[in-house]
């Protein structure tokens, strides 16, 4: 396996560390002291979940320009799905792609491809004719496909149905006029260095074949994989380490993966979860480590690495063991204002706005509304 380096970029100060604006972090601080340093945010008041994430007057230099503004069509999963026979609310591709056309939105990232039976085109549109159609749409909107978390093969050394089954996907996406395609899994779920090594050799591979059909590979990733690598120390019984040199799993897979080849989309929501959740390791010498997670610094010191964001808010809570609860867009604490700053290359980053928990059983029309609002507010964002 070959080893790719990307240079790291290293900590700032503890708020900006923390990914909170100075008046939050100051707040924090006066309610909570000395010993809430570890995790100012978590202490913040409930108040400040309201202050809006930028001016409303709408003054200054939009941190995400209008043709970056995007969605993952995931947060609005019930309406692509709903029977257009039984509601008169946006039903299927067709139909959502317009209402998100209306309120400004310019990128969507599947999330698959099926919907309703009864919408137009029928069940399942993961073929050539079916993409020829979603392309269609999106034309007609005057959006554009910028990836889809669909399939990344299983088997490896690769199998033959999973080659053509991954070409095919990559045939699909290029209809739709990607220029990425991606997964919703992590490369491994394993925290040891020998299965991440075999991970990465997958991955370049991976990565290579959709380099030559024009595209590049993703993997999204949720809190699991920035928690701390297990590379030495004492083994366990079954021969495995059990402590770790402080890199996070995703760092790791960063320098061991070729950076022509394979990209990674950072779901900012979780990267804060992990910040909350894994911010003290086991040294190789048995000592207590501590290393809170710096989402932002990770991003700027392999920023081509980055080419996609989920922009996901959410207010604290820390009684759920993740640190916070899932709100709409720009309705919650984390401070994408100073984040979008910190990261830059705004003409390159394609931040996706994502609410898992947008769909509601009692008010039909939720999901829509919430991608409306976390519109508004990806838009709002200045410097």
């Amino acid at each position: 396996m070959t080893a790719f380096n990307d240079e790291s970029g290293s900590g700032d100060a503890l708020r900006r560390t923390l990914g909170v604006s100075r008046r939050r972090f100051l707040s924090t601080c006066t309610a909570a002291g000395a010993a809430a340093l570890a995790a100012p945010v978590f202490g913040a008041s409930p108040a400040l979940a309201q202050t809006p994430p930028a001016a409303a007057t709408g003054a200054g230099q939009a941190l995400v320009p209008a043709d970056r503004r995007g969605i993952i069509l995931y947060t609005v999963r019930d309406a692509t799905g709903r029977d257009p026979l039984t509601t008169d609310l946006p039903s299927g591709f067709r139909e959502v792609f317009k209402e998100l056309a209306r309120y400004g939105y310019k990128q969507v990232e599947f999330a698959g491809y099926g919907q309703h039976a009864n919408a137009p085109g029928g069940a399942s549109l993961e073929s050539v004719e079916g993409a020829k159609l979603l392309r269609s749409w999106l034309d007609e909107y005057g959006l554009r496909a910028q990836g889809n978390h669909g399939f990344i093969p299983g088997s490896w050394p690769l199998s033959q149905p999973d080659l053509d089954t991954f070409k095919k996907h990559l045939e699909i996406a290029n209809i739709l006029g990607m220029d990425h395609m991606g997964t919703g899994g992590d490369p491994t779920g394993s925290a040891y260095r020998a299965d991440w090594d075999a991970a990465a050799d997958k991955w370049n591979a991976l990565g290579g074949i959709a380099h030559s059909a024009g595209l590049k590979l993703y993997t999204h990733n949720h809190d699991a994989a920035y928690g701390f690598l297990l590379d030495g120390g004492p083994l366990d019984a079954q021969g495995h380490p059990t402590r770790s040199s402080g890199i996070r799993k995703l760092e790791y897979f960063l320098k061991v993966t070729d950076p022509k080849t394979v990209w990674l989309e950072m779901d900012i929501f979780w990267a804060h979860v992990a910040q909350y959740k894994f911010h003290t390791y086991t040294a190789h010498d048995g000592s207590q480590q501590e290393n809170v997670f710096d989402p932002a610094a990770l991003v700027s010191g392999h920023n081509k690495r980055y080419p996609l964001f989920h922009a996901k808010d959410g207010t604290v809570n820390t009684t759920n063991g993740m640190g916070y609860d899932m709100v709409p867009f720009g309705e919650g604490v984390i401070d994408y204002r100073t984040f979008f700053s910190r990261v830059g290359a705004k003409n390159y980053h394609n931040p996706m706005v994502e609410q898992d928990n947008a769909p509601s059983s009692t008010d039909l029309g939720q999901s829509l509304k919430y991608a409306r609002v976390g519109y508004d507010n990806l838009a709002a964002l200045r410097k």
